[in-house]
């Protein structure tokens, strides 16, 4: 046991060395090759698209999740029971279709701007958290329906008191894995007329300049992890013990 409490501590240092190295050398690197300067050139850009990105983010995250949920709820009803498959199969489909082609499609619809972009992001983030949710629900096991049945519960006390609940930690990871897609495409909404931090990628692209590209790209990548670390604290810490597999050792 001391030897594996050892060997996990060794490890820890190695990887606190790795990172520091890799940190000195690229702050060389981005010295080098004037990266900081043009950082400081459009430092003012990247400020307004940060927030224009992380607004949109959260704006079009927070109203995916909750259509998410709610459809993912009503998906599980008894009564809505022979539609659930044709539902569930439309957002599958959905899934396959590439995302610059749903960009397109919402496009041409509701034209340029922020509100095709929300919506197209909306589109993107509620697929894992529909699919997170149904499953979540189903997968209750169904001798706590009986016996909350057998005490008298009615349906919709059955599904808020016992079924949710259980179901909270899967539902937590679809808005993880959505928030993930979410950011990860947010870059795209620059094609059809929307800020966000994809304006400095693709301007790197179209003027072959690798620091813009640079600065965008880490930056959508700084935002991702970010945005997965706050909510898996807020997953971590919001979720009671008895649902949630990460606080049961404590």
């Amino acid at each position: 046991m001391n030897y594996i409490i050892e060997l996990i501590r060794r490890s820890q240092t190695l990887l606190l060395y790795m990172l520091m190295t890799l940190t000195f050398m690229f702050g060389v690197f981005a010295e080098s090759s004037g990266l900081i300067e043009e950082f400081m050139d459009v430092y003012e850009d990247w400020i307004y698209l940060l927030r224009q990105n992380v607004i949109i983010v959260i704006a079009s995250g927070s109203t995916a999740s909750l259509l998410g949920i709610g459809a993912g709820i009503l998906m599980t009803r008894p009564w809505f029971k022979r539609y659930a498959e044709a539902f569930s199969q439309s957002f599958n489909i959905l899934s396959a279709v590439p995302t610059l082609a749903i960009l397109a499609i919402i496009m041409t619809l509701t034209g340029l701007g922020f509100k095709s972009a929300f919506i197209g992001l909306v589109t993107v983030t509620i697929l894992p958290v529909v699919r997170n949710t149904y499953q979540g629900i189903r997968e209750v096991p169904e001798h706590m329906i009986e016996a909350a049945s057998g005490q008298g519960m009615t349906e919709q006390q059955i599904l808020w008191k016992v079924q949710i609940p259980n179901a909270l930690y899967v539902i937590a990871a679809g808005i993880r894995t959505g928030f993930a897609l979410n950011v990860g495409t947010s870059p795209l909404i620059t094609l059809i007329a929307a800020d966000s931090l994809g304006e400095l990628i693709f301007t790197g692209i179209q003027l072959n300049e690798f620091n813009s590209l640079l600065i965008g790209s880490l930056s959508v990548a700084l935002l991702a992890i970010i945005t997965d670390f706050i909510l898996s604290k807020l997953q971590f810490w919001l979720l009671p013990k008895g649902v949630n597999p990460q606080r049961f050792a404590q």
